[in-house]
């Protein structure tokens, strides 16, 4: 009876050391856990940015569209999240109901189109950009402050005339404006501002602005290539609108031939008139001996 005691007590015992012994091993993830928030301190934290208007743009004063960035959180990319609504005011007192964006689609991800039918001149807009209910960005503006033309289009030079020292050219540029800016009806007026450079050159040389769609660019080396670049705003306004696709200008070379020719010295003329003034002295001399012989 004492032996089946003391195997009992024995049994017992193995079986509190195994469970104690498993009792540590959970004490290790944790510390692999840590370890891993050391190396890297982002996990677990919140890294997200809220949404934020980029930029509202009006190309012709007709229509605008907004852009926004849509924050690097994934939970604010869900369909729905990210919503624009907007409020006008028509008369003294703003509108109370903000009404929501009227086309998510025709101007890109992450924007807001307002056609003919939504936009009016003279007339303030507030916009407000909601994420899940919250409002997270908010401005007003009305649609004259934010004209940016699109790009003129259609340029092209011809040559004025070239200096008689065959080393420089003077040239006309012209172009065409934006197709969708109603310029013929006077609606929107624009002012252009043309640049130019060499083509290995980094840096532009801007001419002063114009209301015309040409103008023409003095004293070009006829041994150099350049490059052509026109841009818009409305009159009146600070913000242009993008370049115009890059016009390359490749003058006429004067050949050396050419240029000795130019620079020629008139040697024939010069023989001309030496035989002449030769054939005069002579005629005078020989008057002025027959004179002396009379006499």
């Amino acid at each position: 009876m004492d032996l089946w005691r003391l195997l009992l007590t024995l049994a017992v015992a193995g079986s509190s050391s195994a469970f104690s012994g498993s009792e540590v091993t959970p004490a290790i993830p944790g510390r692999a856990s840590q370890s891993l928030q050391r190396v890297n301190p982002g996990l677990g934290t919140n890294s997200s940015e809220k949404p934020k208007f980029t930029k509202c743009r009006s190309p012709e004063l007709e229509t605008f569209s907004c852009h926004w960035t849509d924050g690097v959180h994934h939970g604010l990319k869900s369909p729905g999240s990210i919503q624009l609504f907007y409020i006008r005011r028509s008369t003294q007192e703003w509108t109370q109901e903000w009404k929501e964006c009227p086309d998510y689609v025709s101007a890109g991800e992450n924007s807001c189109y307002f056609n003919s039918s939504y936009t009016s001149i003279w007339i303030p807009y507030c916009i407000r950009l909601t994420s899940n209910g919250g409002t997270v960005d908010q401005k007003c503006f009305s649609v004259e402050e934010i004209v940016q033309p699109d790009p003129p289009i259609g340029l092209n030079w011809t040559l004025l005339n070239i200096s008689l020292t065959g080393i420089h050219a003077d040239i006309q540029v012209r172009w065409e404006p934006p197709p969708n800016a109603d310029v013929q009806k006077g609606w929107i007026v624009l002012e252009y501002e043309l640049q130019y450079k060499e083509v290995n050159e980094s840096q532009w040389k801007m001419m002063d602005p114009v209301l015309s769609t040409s103008v023409p660019v003095y004293s070009l080396r006829l041994d150099k290539e350049y490059e052509v670049r026109v841009r818009s705003r409305q009159r009146n306004s600070e913000k242009y609108g993008e370049f115009s696709e890059v016009l390359y200008v490749t003058l006429p070379q004067m050949s050396s031939f050419a240029c000795e020719e130019e620079f020629q010295f008139p040697w024939f003329l010069i023989i001309i008139f030496g035989i002449f003034g030769l054939t005069m002295i002579l005629f005078l001399f020989i008057f002025s001996k027959q004179q002396r012989k009379e006499s």
